[in-house]
């Protein structure tokens, strides 16, 4: 796409993108400066800063994971990527989902049962990188620093399992958690991004754990209303 960006602009960019697109979630100014051979995270916070007055994203407040790419900005990806042979583009922005609110889930029963759908919600595919199944309302803050807050809309692939990095929807017991998946030798880790917040660890075979689904975006809490 081009909104005029430098080419190290481009490459921050890039990577932002990859990111969000890999994990579901964005790369600290930290990550960027380690990936892209910057001296610090200042730096990276630069071009950051020209990214956002380019329109090309949007920066959130107080989390250190807080970009965001603008609807229009992955509106506009989407068209780039969809060849001769797929819908015009302008029908793939047209073409809502609907997709169904999770609001508090039952224990024992799955995420996905009538009795826990709220409402659905008509959103453009184009706000997402892949299909999501459904929105999930985040509670809590436990995932601050990864810019999810409490009240967003987190929008959800099911899956049943996940690469390290990735941000997931789990159940443990009779609770339903969003947090970042590492695996290791001694079992699963369930990560959070916020340092208030403990780990949870599940041990191998645990009965206890099942994986619903992986993040493939996130709605503001005040976007929809």
């Amino acid at each position: 796409m081009n909104m005029n960006l430098t080419p190290r602009q481009q490459q921050v960019f890039d990577l932002v993108q990859e990111a969000i697109e890999r994990t579901g979630a964005p790369p600290t100014r930290a990550e960027i400066a380690a990936q892209l051979g910057f001296r610090s995270a200042n730096a990276a916070e630069e071009h950051l800063q020209a990214l956002a007055r380019k329109g090309a994203i949007e920066l959130v407040g107080g989390t250190s994971r807080g970009i965001r790419l603008k609807s229009d900005t992955l509106r506009a990806l989407r068209a780039a990527r969809a060849d001769d042979t797929m819908a015009p583009p302008a029908l793939l922005a047209a073409a809502a989902l609907s997709l169904p609110l999770v609001g508090r889930v039952a224990a024992g029963s799955p995420i996905l049962a009538q009795e826990h759908i709220d409402q659905h919600y008509q959103v453009s595919p184009a706000l997402f990188p892949v299909k999501p199944d459904y929105l999930l309302r985040v509670r809590g803050m436990s995932m601050r620093d990864a810019g999810i807050l409490d009240g967003d809309l987190l929008a959800v692939q099911r899956a049943d399992d996940a690469r390290n990095g990735q941000i997931v929807v789990a159940r443990l017991g009779d609770e339903v958690t969003v947090k970042r998946f590492q695996r290791t030798r001694a079992g699963i880790e369930l990560l959070p991004e916020n340092p208030e917040f403990q780990p949870i660890r599940i041990a191998p075979g645990s009965t206890d754990f099942a994986l619903e689904g992986v993040a493939v975006g996130l709605i503001r809490n005040t976007a929809l209303m």
